[in-house]
């Protein structure tokens, strides 16, 4: 193939990056995963490894040179302020990859996932924007934006508890770690957590794990591992296990309906949109949880888990600033077909 691609889509979350070079009729030709980006100060070693990524994706689609497509799109997980945003804009232009580059939240990038344009309703008269919605990400951290029909958007900081943000899979394990250890010393109550946290980590006690994490031999970041841990115990039928899955729904429920007030979206029939790892493994509980809980706040909202992948959002936002029409969204879409 000589041809250059017409999207190069970049979903960076904190775990990892996922690529995917894509032609102007929705073709997908190559893709490639590299490591998360966690903080701005990882920039420098985040766009290397990129560029080894991005080079082994143009050798999968048969390309040479330093251009990699006509446009980036990248929507990544620690681009939460503008500052941010234009600040890995101006890197990626500076790498030669693309003629155009456009940088958002990835966050962005679940909503765009989420709306299939073949399944929208028409846009009205005074709507300027095709795809509008909320979208929730729950993975290793939260968060959520909003976009109405005129192209305003709502959000949120999503910089951790100095936001005023809660849960996400690192801080459902940090909880575990809490009641775990508040019921083995006796100031919480006994829950299976206990035994099911220490077990994880390979020692006896939680006092043990607590030390272990104060001293360094266990890594604080494998504490995110936790989150599944702890939906299995809640489905097990552990209480207190099921009151953290609980305060989670609770958690995403209030983020969605706040941003689409703020936007007078709460009252009428909006796409809800549900991503990120904790969300997309449809546990039985928490998928209830969420969904009783805006039957109640916002009885109009359509709320759905998200079919493709994030990177696929991103594509489809750059397909969508190339002008692409339905049949390359289709196509993408298809190439995805069974991800979830």
């Amino acid at each position: 193939m000589s041809e250059l691609p017409e999207v190069l889509a970049i979903d960076g979350g904190n775990s990892k990056t996922d690529i995917a070079l894509v032609a102007a009729d929705g073709s997908l030709l190559a893709t490639a995963r590299g490591p998360g980006l966690r903080s701005a100060d990882d920039l420098g070693p985040w766009l290397e490894a990129l560029a080894n990524k991005i080079a082994r994706a143009q050798r999968q689609a048969g390309l040479k040179g330093q251009a990699a497509a006509r446009h980036i799109s990248a929507c990544v997980a620690n681009a939460d302020l503008p500052e941010e945003e234009e600040r890995l804009a101006a890197a990626l232009r500076a790498l030669g990859w693309s003629a155009t580059t456009e940088v958002a939240n990835d966050t962005f990038a679940v909503l765009r996932a989420g709306l299939d344009t073949d399944a929208l309703e028409p846009a009205g008269p005074d709507e300027r924007v095709r795809h509008w919605g909320v979208a929730v990400t729950c993975g290793a951290g939260i968060n959520c934006v909003a976009v109405d029909p005129a192209g305003r958007t709502a959000g949120y900081l999503a910089l951790g508890e100095i936001s005023g943000d809660w849960g996400g899979g690192f801080g459902l394990g940090v909880a575990s770690v809490w009641r775990a250890v508040r019921a083995e010393d006796g100031r919480g109550p006994q829950t299976a957590l206990r035994e099911a946290v220490a077990a994880h980590f390979g020692v006896r006690s939680m006092r043990d794990v607590t030390i272990g994490l104060h001293l360094g031999k266990i890594d604080p970041e494998t504490v995110l591992e936790l989150a599944p841990l702890l939906l299995a115990v809640a489905d097990a039928g552990d209480e207190v296990a099921r009151q953290l899955v609980r305060r989670q729904a609770e958690e995403i429920c209030l983020m969605a309906v706040a941003a689409m007030r703020r936007l007078d979206l709460a009252e009428r029939r909006t796409n809800v949109v549900l991503g990120g790892g904790l969300l997309t493994a449809r546990d039985p509980l928490l998928t209830a949880e969420i969904t009783q809980r805006f039957a109640a706040a916002a009885p109009q909202a359509v709320v759905g888990i998200v079919a493709v992948p994030p990177v696929a959002g991103a594509a489809l936002l750059g397909l969508d600033h190339v002008g692409a029409g339905p049949a390359a969204e289709r196509r993408l879409r298809a190439a995805y077909d069974g991800w979830a």
